[in-house]
């Protein structure tokens, strides 16, 4: 996956430099989340199952009790590192391994299923579109997953990204509007969308874990340097003690689009 242009107005960022807050703060999906996944008939026992840009496997360690067979790619060595230590704790049986999703590279018609969380901006969709496709099985199936905190609509993320803005300007992942999934258009060349899935959550979180959360965003612990980054952890988590109760929920859209590989 390449940094482009238009993400954060071609600023770096280093999802490595993430991967313990990753770890401890970023699996925050609801049950009803997997709850969805698995009514759509994925994850089952004896899917094979690749999550491409798995960070710390939360997907697949999510869903491994219901028996399907994950692997997860991520282009992050540390992430995938972590991934491997909280599968290990857990006795899970998941195969994790660095590899930025253009260059997977599996025979066809190896999956079941392809699943990609929170990443569907990042790759070149010209190369990964017709390799998905291709490493698909007949009637496969690419779930694209996406939740995002509403700051229109809630005051405390509202507040957290003025203050990430601050000291990041151009990061583009703040503003985020109920708005469906958008499916890039080379995958509809090979993929037909045959269900979305679209629904909020309340997402509970402690100061601690909410701070945690944004320090682990692309615009934060991602990018800054550390003076910044510094500056940043002290600002944002007196804002908390100031204007948040010690618990609170923050408002969170979840969107899905379930493709169907046309063979």
């Amino acid at each position: 996956m390449q940094q482009s242009d238009n993400i954060d107005a071609g600023r770096p960022f280093d999802w490595g430099k993430t991967s313990e807050d990753y770890a401890k703060y970023r699996d925050i999906y609801p049950d009803s989340f997997y709850e969805k996944i698995y009514k759509l008939g994925i994850g089952k026992d004896g899917q094979r199952i690749l999550d491409i840009g798995t960070g710390t496997g939360v997907l697949p360690r999510a869903m491994y009790k219901y028996g399907a067979n994950w692997v997860g790619t991520d282009i992050s060595e540390n992430k995938i590192r972590q991934a491997r230590i909280l599968a290990k704790e857990s006795g899970m049986d998941i195969e994790f391994y660095t590899c930025q999703a253009e260059d997977i590279d599996y025979p066809d018609n190896a999956f079941d299923v392809i699943t990609a969380c929170q990443c569907i901006y990042y790759p070149d969709h010209s190369v990964t579109a017709p390799k998905f496709a291709r490493i698909l099985k007949k009637d496969g199936r690419f779930l694209i997953l996406w939740m995002a905190w509403l700051p229109y609509e809630d005051r405390i993320a509202c507040r957290s990204e003025d203050i990430i803005l601050k000291y990041n300007p151009g990061w583009n992942g703040s503003g985020y509007k109920r708005n469906p999934i958008s499916v890039p258009d080379e995958y509809l060349e090979y993929f037909d969308v045959t269900s979305r899935i679209d629904y909020d959550v309340m997402i509970p979180f402690t100061r601690e874990g909410w701070h945690g959360r944004m320090r682990a965003c692309r615009g934060v612990g991602a990018s800054l340097p550390e003076t910044d980054l510094r500056s940043w952890e002290e600002e944002h988590m007196n804002m908390l003690i100031n204007e948040a109760p010690e618990q609170f929920e923050i408002l969170h859209y979840v969107t899905m689009a379930e493709l169907t590989v046309r063979k």
